[in-house]
């Protein structure tokens, strides 16, 4: 949209009830998103947490400082218009999550990798139906098709705004299961985020830490602690 690139020209930012839920204007004049679609979103409390953003510019407007904009604008101009498409690319994961993939040596990182992780498979099988193959090494290992099916369904029934933040959180993580985890707010973030990283872990204590690579991990969990939040910001009532 113009105003993406423009300085600021409002005083007022109000989000409004519309029909599809709640609309964000400035000074009365609704927020459309960079596809010129009005920038609607499912509920208040993420209305609110937009319209903070909006009211936060100061003199000009910086796309990188308003996360729940730019997440809420990737919905309705990307997701929602590829719904089945971005819902396939996502439910892929579960057929190379890397949580299945398990360290040949030492046995000190396998048991690492097995008190992080086991818990999750079981708890996907137990609370989705979704029952994954553990491989030693990197050779892959072929997921059952009704596991795979069972993925696909589970992201094809989420709304666009949950399929967005879903995407980053299986993404970021390397992990399906994981990603339903931070879904189903079974631990917090930052928790989940640490388990995702257990081999990068241990490389780090094995052979120091590499500041670039440590500056890339803390700018992915503050993407995954936003697209948490932002995951339960869309399926709040």
């Amino acid at each position: 949209m113009s105003e993406w690139k423009m300085k600021r020209f409002w005083s007022e930012v109000t989000p409004k009830p519309v029909e599809a839920g709640f609309s964000i204007e400035l000074d009365g004049r609704g927020v459309k998103t960079p596809a010129k679609t009005a920038l609607i979103v499912p509920n208040a409390v993420l209305a609110e947490r937009v319209a903070q953003e909006w009211r936060a510019v100061e003199a000009e407007i910086d796309p990188s400082k308003m996360p729940y904009t730019r997440s809420a604008n990737a919905a309705i101009d990307k997701v929602a218009v590829q719904h089945s498409e971005v819902a396939g690319l996502i439910a892929d994961y579960a057929g190379t999550d890397l949580r299945c993939y398990r360290a040949e040596s030492p046995i000190e990182l396998q048991e690492r990798q097995a008190a992080a992780w086991d818990d999750a498979l079981d708890w996907a099988r137990e609370r989705f139906g979704l029952e994954l193959s553990i491989a030693t090494g990197v050779m892959p290992v072929k997921q059952a098709d009704e596991s795979l099916a069972r993925a696909r369904e589970l992201c094809e029934a989420m709304s666009a705004f949950s399929l967005t933040a879903f995407h980053d959180l299986v993404s970021m993580s390397g992990s399906f299961v994981l990603g339903l985890r931070a879904a189903e707010g079974c631990d917090t973030a930052e928790n989940l985020w640490n388990t995702s990283r257990i081999d990068e872990t241990w490389q780090e204590e094995q052979w120091g830490v590499d500041d670039e690579a440590s500056e890339m991990a803390a700018l992915k969990m503050t993407q995954f602690r936003h697209a948490y939040a932002f995951y339960h910001a869309c399926v709040r009532p």
